[in-house]
């Protein structure tokens, strides 16, 4: 397993959110107020469900990646590697999932971005079959 060196602390098990994700989490929330901003750490192949942000106006989300690696994906789209430095832009709407390659930790900023009606929707699991294509 790769070795990682984290910019923000690690926060606790993300039990909050457990249930949404495959795998053990842990969530340091940097920013509550004004724009939401929680540092995600993931554990070798935990990744999140699919899911949705949606909105009525503005809102989506942007991943800022920090450490390790990792995988973003839409809906019906091939999955992108990810590694410290990229930037992930995704609108209100898109279907997605997100997380930590197989043999690697992956951390992120989630940065949500304002918007009216802002809320998020949890949907299925990213199956076991899809993730173990990846490389």
């Amino acid at each position: 397993m790769s070795r990682i060196t984290e910019v923000f602390p690690r926060g606790g098990a993300n039990t909050a959110y457990a249930r949404y994700f495959v795998g053990n989490s842990y969530l340091n929330m940097l920013s509550t107020q004004g724009v939401i901003i929680g540092n995600v750490t993931f554990e070798p192949g935990c990744r999140n469900n699919w899911h949705v942000h949606h909105a009525v106006k503005g809102g989506g989300q942007i991943l800022l990646c920090t450490a390790g690696r990792g995988w973003y994906q839409e809906w019906g789209k091939p999955a992108r590697e990810l590694h410290s430095g990229d930037v992930v832009n995704i609108p209100a709407g898109v279907k997605h999932w997100h997380g930590a390659a197989r043999d690697s930790w992956f951390v992120h900023l989630a940065v949500e971005v304002p918007g009216e009606n802002a809320r998020n929707e949890w949907l299925e699991p990213v199956t076991e079959a899809d993730y173990q294509q990846l490389p």
